[in-house]
């Protein structure tokens, strides 16, 4: 089973505009990274690329997308399960039916795995995205790169990442987004 990360990015490598937080979950700016979904439920390519997202078999996304996505009121899609990384899994407030919480990223990736039914898994966040990278978990990235230069904000990789290299394995050109596949081959030493 694949695990991808699905991100939308600016030019600029960001997945966020300034100041993103509660109220605020795609900070100033940060909404134009989405545009490309007004056509999410169209015959064209952003069509093809949002039904595939969501042909997905699991979740795994980092806490803090998680928790602004509003835990996702417990559904992502379809009921499947979401596996959340997270340094702090017991914080107290109980998990929706079919949200587990996991500190060990290796652990995530084969739960998730095991529950995806045999589909590929779906990565939200940049801190998840790293962590399964760095664990050597993260198969292939889809970003949706967006012809836009924020100037700020979230950026998906913050540099601390050891080197990687890619293969891209499929580029489509959507209106706003241009879709960029990239399979991880291997890490550099």
């Amino acid at each position: 089973m694949t695990i991808r990360l699905y991100m939308s990015m600016s030019l600029d490598g960001y997945i966020a505009g300034p100041d993103d937080r509660a109220g605020q979950e795609l900070g100033r700016g940060g909404g134009r990274l989405f545009n490309w979904l007004d056509e999410r439920d169209g015959p064209g390519i952003n069509g093809q690329v949002y039904a595939e997202a969501l042909s997905t078999g699991a979740i795994i996304s980092g806490r803090r997308t998680f928790e602004l996505a509003g835990r996702w009121n417990g559904d992502h899609h379809d009921g499947v399960p979401i596996l959340v990384l997270t340094r702090h899994p017991d914080d107290g407030a109980p998990p929706a039916d079919g949200t587990t919480f996991y500190d060990d990223v290796v652990a995530c990736a084969e739960a998730a795995r095991q529950s995806s039914g045999g589909r590929p898994i779906m990565v939200h966040g940049a801190g998840a995205a790293q962590a399964l990278l760095q664990a050597g978990q993260l198969d292939e990235l889809e970003i949706h790169l967006v012809p836009v230069l924020l100037g700020a904000g979230r950026p998906l990789f913050g540099g601390s990442e050891q080197g990687h290299e890619l293969e891209l394995v499929r580029c489509l050109e959507g209106n706003n987004a241009t879709h960029l596949r990239y399979r991880v081959r291997a890490q550099r030493s």
